[in-house]
């Protein structure tokens, strides 16, 4: 009875969504690890007039990776809009399963750049791929939206950042793996070949999984779709005693909706995508150059002390979210990035790297708290276009900044490298601004509803 009972528990859990995002993040820091250290090979010989060897590799890497990571942006745009298209016309499952394609088939493109020693200008073949089948845009917008039907709006930042938890773990796991399974190698096909390997065939099983086993589950709301308003579900996340019922007077048409919030929203979003993603864009290369040198081993134990942000962010929120409300929790961890990211300026030695890292504890924290408010804005009908909306506008933040921090970092390679985390540092704390206003109008509108009710 017991063997039963516990096959059909299994059983249940893989047909949820949290199985796909755990193995789909295990095999991509595996090829994230890769990627780099293959990179870091082919550019090794690379030679710029006026550069010295070590800041002419940093060029060709920081070079590569600009291209690279601007096809992966630029090109899912169309195809993420389509799929988050379908997904509320009932398709919910596509925009999970094709970018999974496209992961799994970019994934063979690396492994064979390595076994037949191809170039490394086939890795932007591979991006096109990856971004024709909708990229991480598509499939997160994907993952979230059905996260917030199988939720309620009540608790939906909480589950919202369980979900990255088990992302970062994940991603931990892999982490710490994956330099030692770059080093392991057969003589005739090389380091990177049996990591390759494994990473590919984690995202077929991934693949298989959410084409025969993933199940699309909606559950009744606490308020009807019209109800879905930014200012009341704020403060509900943060007292039950504030969640109206379905016959509360606060019930608000969509047409009332604030959109000046949601324009704040948006806009905090974005700068603070940019000053994340540009600082984490050349993170990876920096720790590659002198004083540092990283070896395989040290880029993944680094790649997973940025995972054990995700552990501690989701303590963050399930202490943050009883006694503050959302809107501080994103100003908690906006400068709580804005701290470890400055400190990373005057990072010479490891030990000073993972000080920096540890003050980044809560950074993880404002983008799903801002996925959920924007979920609880609109109607399940339109969930699934309005995230993949944020998507996009992160995907366009990352084409502003991949060419300008590359180009940043190139040029005070030799007088201050870190240039570009203080510039970070300066654009978290201004992407604070937008989220205090809303706070503050939030507030004040929750003050006036009050007093017409009394």
């Amino acid at each position: 009875m017991v063997v039963p009972n516990l096959c059909a528990a299994s059983f249940a859990v893989l047909r949820q969504i949290e199985p796909i995002i755990m193995l789909e993040q295990l095999g991509n820091t595996l090829f994230d690890t890769a990627l780099r250290m293959v990179a870091k090979d082919r550019c090794a010989n690379a030679t710029y007039p006026g550069l010295s060897r070590e800041d002419s590799q940093q060029k060709a890497m920081t070079d590569f990776f600009m291209n690279y990571n601007l096809i992966i942006r630029l090109a899912p745009i169309l195809p993420s809009l389509l799929l988050g298209r379908l997904s509320d016309r009932g398709w919910r499952r596509a925009p999970i399963v094709v970018p999974l394609i496209g992961y799994l088939l970019s994934r063979l493109v690396l492994l064979l750049v390595v076994i037949f020693s191809l170039p490394l200008t086939f890795m932007f073949g591979a991006a096109v791929l990856y971004g024709l089948s909708g990229g991480f845009s598509a499939f997160w917008s994907g993952v979230m939206t059905l996260v917030s039907l199988r939720t309620t709006a009540t608790h939906r930042s909480k589950v919202m950042m369980r979900v990255e938890l088990l992302y970062g773990l994940a991603g931990l796991v892999g982490s710490l793996v994956s330099g030692h399974l770059f080093q392991l190698y057969s003589s005739s096909l090389g380091n990177g070949t049996i990591l390759l390997i494994v990473s590919t065939l984690l995202h077929l099983l991934c693949l298989i999984v959410s084409v025969v086993l993933l199940q699309v589950k909606e559950v009744c709301q606490e308020e009807p779709d019209e109800n879905y308003h930014l200012l009341t579900s704020s403060s509900s996340s943060s007292s039950s005693s504030s969640s109206p019922s379905s016959n509360s007077p606060v019930a608000e048409a969509p047409a009332r909706i604030n959109l000046v919030n949601l324009v704040l929203l948006f806009t905090a979003a974005f700068l603070y995508d940019f000053a994340v993603g540009g600082a984490i864009e050349i993170l990876g290369s920096f720790v590659l150059k002198s004083p540092l040198s990283w070896s395989a081993t040290q880029v993944g134990y680094g790649n997973a002390a940025g995972c054990v942000i995700f552990l501690t962010s989701f303590i963050g929120v399930i202490v943050f979210r009883r006694c503050v409300s959302e809107f501080t929790m994103i100003l908690i961890g906006m400068l709580s990035f804005a701290s470890g990211i400055y400190v990373m300026i005057f990072v010479k030695t490891t030990s000073v790297f993972y000080i920096a890292r540890l003050l980044n504890l809560f950074a993880l924290i404002p983008m799903p708290t801002i996925r959920s408010l924007l979920s609880q804005q609109v109607p399940a009908s339109s969930c699934g276009i309005t995230l993949t909306s944020l998507q996009l506008t992160l995907k366009f933040a990352g084409l502003v900044y991949i060419p300008a921090y590359t180009k940043i970092y190139q040029r005070t390679l030799e007088w201050l490298p870190g240039f570009v985390f203080l510039l970070s540092s300066i654009i978290t704390v201004l992407g604070m601004i937008p989220i205090s206003i809303a706070g503050c109008r939030t507030a004040q509108k929750q003050r006036c509803e009050r007093i017409q009710g009394d």
